[in-house]
């Protein structure tokens, strides 16, 4: 038998072991697909691919093979993602408003293969969730320029859902009217609260008078109805092409770094994270009414060495003058450690909940 027949035998037997690998690696990757749509985790993630890249590199001991073999596992874990994608493809994903809003556009990003579901509050987003008509929800938590979201704060403290993902997106707010319409024929300006608060210098320096609207692309889809060149809103410019409205000024924001963060919320924790000093962790609690009590907190959180990168408070609805917190930290909260922390600072809480452990 010939060198290249015996080459060919080899080849054939190899191919055969390859196809029986890709079904168990399609398996598992399924099975992840699946821990992530339970948890309400995006299909990409680029700092695993590149560790898995790194672990598998080692594996090649012939170095004329590295690109190849780069080449091979990167092809491979595209493959993967896509099956992923079309197990995903049931997932429904729940928003504050219509297409085009800020948390429309996120949830695309996000979860691009999804079905996406539009609800005319944060509450109802929030609570499709927990009645299982969702899977998971993109809410609004805080804003470079305006600061927190305070109904979606007062929704992550006395609510059941948890947060398995942060993730920041760049907002720039553009001033649209109907077809035709010049500034000078503006007289008001529709949008959500945080979207005026967030154009108020440009709204006062033009004298403009301000009406609220629930939502961004809801004002732009209400000045498209109107057909009021007197109305203008302010939304994205996804929402000017969505509902046919001009551009009449771009960037409108006081702020260039004019940032939203958006909060991934699901019925079941994300167990994979929390083990690394990187991973982030949400604390929400109330302090017992004792002198010193939040001291008494803020001092375990340097003690057991977590980085904490903000503290929020809000008043409670119920409660005259009583306050809970909202902490973001960083460090690994599942090890020995974060149970000694949470044990200890449970002490000075009247309530503590461990709200969201994510990378």
């Amino acid at each position: 038998m010939s060198n290249i027949e015996n080459a060919r035998i080899r080849i054939n037997e190899i191919d055969r072991e390859m196809a029986r690998l890709f079904c168990e690696r399609m398996d598992a990757a399924a099975e992840v697909a699946e821990y992530k749509r339970d948890h309400g985790m995006p299909i990409l993630d680029r700092e695993r691919e590149e560790k898995l890249i790194q672990k598998n590199m080692s594996y090649i001991t012939d170095d004329s093979l590295t690109d190849f073999y780069t080449n091979f596992i990167r092809s491979t874990i595209d493959i993967s993602k896509n099956y992923q994608r079309r197990i995903l493809e049931g997932m429904k994903v729940a928003y504050c408003g219509t297409e085009g809003a800020f948390a429309y556009l996120v949830a695309e990003k996000i979860f691009e293969s999804a079905e996406k579901m539009p609800f005319e509050s944060f509450s109802k987003a929030y609570e499709s969730v927990v009645e299982g008509v969702c899977d998971v929800a993109v809410l609004p938590v805080e804003n470079s320029y305006a600061g927190d979201v305070g109904q979606v704060s007062d929704l992550l403290f006395s609510g059941s859902l948890y947060v398995t993902g942060m993730y920041d997106f760049p907002v720039s707010h553009n001033l649209l009217a109907v077809e035709g319409a010049k500034k000078s024929d503006i007289k008001t300006v529709v949008s959500h609260p945080q979207a005026l608060s967030q154009c108020s210098e440009y709204i006062t320096r033009n004298g403009f008078s301000r009406m609220q609207y629930e939502n961004t692309a809801f004002a732009a889809r209400f000045v498209a109805e109107n057909k009021d060149p007197s109305i203008a809103a302010i939304a994205s410019e996804d929402s000017a092409k969505r509902y046919g409205l001009s551009v009449i000024d771009r960037q409108i924001n006081e702020s260039r770094n004019n940032t939203t963060k958006f909060a991934v919320v699901s019925r079941s924790e994300n167990m994979n994270v929390g083990y690394s000093p990187s991973d982030r962790f949400l604390l929400l609690f109330t302090v017992s009414n004792e002198v010193g009590s939040l001291a008494k907190v803020m001092n375990e959180i340097t003690r057991h060495g977590f980085n904490m990168s903000a503290i929020h408070s809000r008043p409670m609805k119920d409660l005259l003058w009583k306050y809970y917190f909202l902490v973001e930290a960083e460090g690994a909260i599942r090890t020995e450690n974060g149970k000694q922390f949470l044990a200890t600072i449970s002490q000075s809480c009247d309530k503590l909940r461990l709200a969201g452990v994510y990378a």
